[in-house]
């Protein structure tokens, strides 16, 4: 299993589900690992099940925990996926730094980032899936599904917008480019990644690529790749 300890920093397993556990090197009282148990459930449910069909129930049966212990910590299932989203998207922006804050050539960072960005995916492709169809029928989900995905949008327009004042990128309106591409990103890692089997992750990054630099920097980049961007 992949596993996150309660600072939310990733260790990596391919093919293996997101898991949280507390760091060996911490001592974390028994209500902190409640937490955690009851995280990793809804993080192993939602690997095989679509989230219409989680219940607290069924959570607090695999964390072998009483019911009652879930609204210790939480006060219902939403504000339980939000704090999973918060975590997902805490890694998923550490992922792609390269090209949002990173120096040097833009079209490698890009590449780096794309390369970051499928590799977390791949590993997280149902939660974000759950996520994202949950926010077609809850208003609230939808709100929380806003708000990520405007987070890449406004660190993407940022960084066009460095780029074009040092004429690397041509002189277009960035927000609504960012926009298409990050929701591109969405749909396109949803699909690949969301439901068994999932695709090949080096092909989706492939693509990706190749639309994002061309976009920005033109289609004479696209050749320049830096290698071992996605890890299997």
């Amino acid at each position: 299993m992949m596993s996150i300890n309660s600072d939310s920093m990733l260790d990596h397993a391919p093919s293996s589900p997101l898991r949280l556990r507390p760091q060996a090197a911490l001592k974390i009282d028994k209500s902190e690992r409640t937490r955690v148990a009851i995280l990793n459930a809804a993080l192993d449910f939602i690997w095989s099940r679509p989230f219409r069909d989680m219940t607290v129930r069924s959570l607090m049966t695999a964390t072998g925990v009483g019911r009652s212990a879930f609204y210790q910590y939480f006060t219902d299932r939403h504000d339980l996926m939000q704090t999973m989203l918060r975590i997902v998207q805490k890694e998923i922006f550490e992922g792609v730094s390269p090209w949002l804050v990173g120096v040097g050539d833009p079209v490698v960072l890009l590449h780096q980032t794309l390369g970051g960005l499928v590799r977390i995916c791949y590993e997280r492709g149902p939660f974000i899936r759950a996520i994202s169809d949950a926010s077609r029928t809850d208003k609230r989900f939808e709100e929380d599904w806003r708000q990520f995905l405007e987070g890449f949008d406004e660190a993407g327009f940022a960084r066009i917008e460095a780029d074009q004042r040092q004429g690397l990128i041509p002189d277009f309106d960035a927000r609504p480019v960012v926009f298409a591409l990050n929701r591109l990103n969405a749909y396109t890692i949803i699909e690949a990644f969301g439901q068994h089997p999932r695709r090949e992750p080096e092909p989706v990054w492939e693509a990706l690529a190749r639309i994002w630099v061309s976009t920005l920097y033109g289609a004479e980049w696209l050749g320049k790749e830096s290698s071992s961007l996605i890890r299997k």
